[in-house]
Parts: C-alpha cells; structure tokens; sequence
C-alpha cells in the first residue's frame, strides 16, 4: 500500500482507473487537470507523496525529487524508451531506489490510421494538396522507415499491403522486418531510395540534418509522428521550400513549431495527438495499472 498517491498532470486516467488506485492508497488519491507551468508547481503538487503519476508534458526533474524523499514509485502515463529521451529524470531515481516505469505500444493504430489516410490523400489530391501532376498509387512507391519498433513495423506492414516497396533504417536490425522482405539499407541510402519516408523515433532524437536533406533530395513526403522533430529545424525549413516536397505531422509532432510551420501550404498537419484515442486511452490506464499493481505486490512479498 501506499501512504499517499498524486496524479500530478492532466495524465488521462478517467475514474474507473483512479477508482483501482485508490485500493493501493492509504488516503484519498490527489489528482490535478492541468499542466504544472514550471518545477516549483510540480513540487508543491507532489510534497510528501509516495507515488506519482505523471504524463509526457511534465517533466520531474533531478531539482524536483531531490526535495520529496518520500517518493517510491513514478508511474509514467506515457511511454519510456530510454533515460534520455524521458520527462522523468530516471537516472536520478534509478540512483536513489525510486522505480519509474512507463509504458509502450498504446497508441499506434491511431498514428498508423493518420499516416495512411493523410499519404492517400496527399498522393492522389484529395485534400488541398497534391503530390505529382496527376494522382498516383501507393502500389510500388518506395517507402522509408526511420525507426523498425513496433510503429515503425505496423506502418510497414499496412504500407506493404498496398503493394509498396518497403527500405528501413534502425539502430538494430529488426528481425521480423527481415522476414518480411523489408530492406535494411544505411540512413543516407535510404533518404536517397525512398520516394516517402516516415521517422518513428523517441523524443529527443534527431537524424537528419543538412547533409542527410541533401541525400533525401526534392519531390519526396517526409512524415513525422514522433514526440517533436526528428531532425534539424533549420535544414529541414530549407527543404520544405522546395517546390515538390510536402511534410505530415501529427499534434505531437510539430509541437512547439507549429506556428512558424504553418505558413507552409506544403505542410500539412493535425492539431490532435492522433495516437490518442479513445481506445488508446484505455490501453494506457491498463498498462499503468498494471505496472502499478505489479509494483504493489512485489512491495508486500519483499
């Protein structure tokens, strides 16, 4: 059990999931709708808490655990790939016994169902854009992905669907894309191969920068889903005003550029985060559930 648990954000956990929690707290579970604007909000939030919940838009840092000695566990209601590219300072807590669990995979069939309807409708003209002079298929178009994780593999697979050729580039060779007859090539010579190209990447990195647009070259769709940009502000500015190249993103992925990308007719992007669906959210909850509950027991056999 815990003494005291707080959702420190608008962190997506509706009332049944919030409900399963209070079953592990002592007293009554504290829980915020909006957004701390800077550290020492975030701090008075969590005080003497033991368990955290937080989304991807806060960020906990180093400054901020230092001073809630109290805390055990941090539940991420978002994923976790690695200690750089999270808004937890995990390396912090992984020193100094606090667990920080996040959570993957909720959210891709809605990003994969974006990427598909906005590539169709962008090839063939169906929205305030066209790609070529006249409509095109996506039966043989070459398609890049940066990044084979799961995403990265579901793309590929309905993209495969279509009859496209499918190249990838990822920091491990992804067998199961091997199976599938997806081409491995190195970053520069895909860029060059693929005629559209999708980065699905964790926050924070970024792979293509004025040399890589160079070997991506003109006339091609670059897509970008991920948790903020995927490659060099400035260089990729260059490349979209290029006459031919046009730019997906979703809510997430243009953050905090969107007003300076939006003067680009050959952008075309969503105000929503659209892996964030209603059934996502319940994905979410379940994981974070699960994890917590996990936790939970593992405290009562220790």
């Amino acid at each position: 059990m815990f003494n005291k648990i707080v959702v420190v954000d608008k962190a997506g956990l509706h009332q049944w999931a919030i409900e399963e929690l209070q079953e592990l707290s002592v007293n009554p579970i504290v829980q915020f709708e909006d957004d701390p604007s800077k550290d020492e909000i975030t701090l008075e939030r969590i005080k003497d808490a033991d368990c955290v919940f937080v989304s991807w838009r806060t960020p906990i840092r180093e400054n901020v655990l230092k001073q809630c000695s109290n805390i055990k566990y941090i539940g991420m209601c978002c994923s976790l790939y690695d200690s750089k590219s999270a808004n937890v300072d995990v390396d912090y807590a992984n020193q100094n016994n606090i667990v920080v669990k996040g959570i993957r995979d909720y959210g891709d069939e809605g990003v994969i169902e974006f990427i598909i309807s906005e590539t169709i409708q962008l090839i063939k003209g169906l929205g305030k854009n066209m790609w070529r002079n006249e409509p095109v298929e996506l039966t043989r178009r070459k398609i890049g992905i940066i990044g084979m994780g799961t995403t990265g593999l579901m793309l590929a697979n309905r993209f495969a669907a279509f009859g496209a050729e499918i190249f990838y580039y990822s920091r491990r060779r992804n067998r199961e894309a091997d199976s599938l007859g997806y081409q491995f090539l190195p970053l520069n010579e895909l860029l060059h191969t693929a005629e559209i190209v999708s980065t699905h990447l964790p926050k924070k990195t970024s792979l293509m920068g004025e040399q890589e647009f160079k070997h991506f070259g003109n006339g091609k769709i670059l897509i970008n889903t991920s948790l903020g940009l995927t490659f060099d502000k400035n260089a990729f500015e260059q490349w979209i005003e290029k006459e031919g190249n046009f730019a997906i993103f979703d809510g997430e992925g243009i953050k905090p550029h969107a007003n300076s990308f939006f003067k680009y007719d050959n952008i075309i992007a969503s105000s929503l985060t659209t892996g964030f669906t209603k059934e996502a959210k319940v994905r979410l909850m379940q994981k974070v559930l699960e994890n917590v509950k996990e936790f939970a027991a593992e405290l009562i056999i220790n």
